[in-house]
C-alpha cells in the first residue's frame, strides 16, 4: 500500500473512460481477492448477496437532490454506525484498484480522488479497512446499515453533502461485477459508494471472501 495521502483540489478530475475500464477491472481484481489484515467482518457478510432487505419501501425513501459541485471531501459521519472519520483522497494500487489508506490509519476513510467527490454529478467511492490484525477498523460495522440510514461528508466548500443508504450488499467474489456495483445507478445523481471487506476470512490466502458494498444518494446538503 502506497502511503500517499492524495492530491489538495477537486479541478480537473474528470476521468477518461479508459481510466474508468481500469479502474473497474482492477475493482473487480479486489473483489476478486481482497487482503486484509483480519478475522471476520461483523454483519450478514457470509451468506451471499444481500441486497435491500425490506425494512424500510423504496418508494419512502427522499427525493434525490440536486447534485452540488465537486469538491474535496474532508470528514465522514456515519451516525448509524458511530462513525466520524477523517477522508484523505487515495489513487490506485498497482493492480488498478482504490489503494485505501495504510493499516496505521485504520480509522481514515480513502476517497478515489480521480473521481467524483461526494455530492457532484455520479458515484464517489469511498474505502476503508474492516480490521486490522489486532481490532476493529473504520468500516467494520458497514454491512449493518440499512437503507434509510444517513450518510454525511463535510466538504472542503464548507458544504456538507448529506446521503440517505437506498441498498447494501455483500457480494461475493465469484461472479463479482464490479460495473454493477460501483457503477452510477441512476444517470444524473449524486451517488455515493462506501465498499470494504466482507464475508469470512481466508487465513491461507489472506483474502475475504466478499466485499461490502453500500449504495447511498444525495437527499440534502447543509452550510
Amino acid at each position: 500500500m502506497s502511503d500517499d495521502p492524495g492530491r489538495g483540489t477537486a479541478t480537473g478530475r474528470l476521468v477518461p473512460a479508459l481510466a474508468w475500464a481500469l479502474l473497474l477491472f482492477g475493482l473487480w481484481l479486489w473483489g476478486r481477492g481482497v487482503t486484509d489484515a483480519g478475522g471476520s467482518a461483523d454483519g450478514p457478510a457470509a451468506g451471499g448477496v444481500l441486497a435491500i432487505d425490506g425494512s424500510v419501501d423504496p418508494a419512502l425513501l427522499p427525493r434525490p437532490a440536486r447534485p452540488l459541485g465537486d469538491a474535496v471531501p474532508q470528514r465522514v459521519d456515519i451516525p448509524a454506525l458511530g462513525v466520524q472519520a477523517p477522508v484523505v483522497a487515495r489513487g490506485l494500487d498497482a493492480r488498478g484498484a482504490i489503494d485505501p489508506p495504510p493499516y496505521s490509519q485504520a480509522g481514515v476513510v480513502g476517497w478515489y480522488g480521480a473521481g467524483p467527490g461526494p455530492g457532484a454529478a455520479g458515484a464517489a467511492l469511498l474505502v476503508g479497512h474492516v480490521d486490522t490484525e489486532t481490532r476493529p477498523a473504520v468500516f467494520y460495522r458497514l454491512s449493518t446499515l440499512k437503507p434509510g440510514h444517513r450518510v454525511r461528508v463535510f466538504r472542503a466548500d464548507g458544504r456538507v453533502a448529506e446521503f440517505t443508504v437506498d441498498d447494501v450488499r455483500v457480494l461475493p467474489r465469484a461472479g463479482f461485477d464490479a460495473g454493477q456495483a460501483y457503477g452510477q445507478r441512476e444517470p444524473g445523481r449524486a451517488e455515493l459508494r462506501l465498499i470494504t471487506c466482507g464475508g469470512t476470512f481466508d487465513r491461507v490466502s489472506r483474502s475475504y471472501t466478499a466485499n461490502v458494498v453500500v449504495s447511498a444518494y444525495l437527499t440534502g446538503t447543509a452550510g
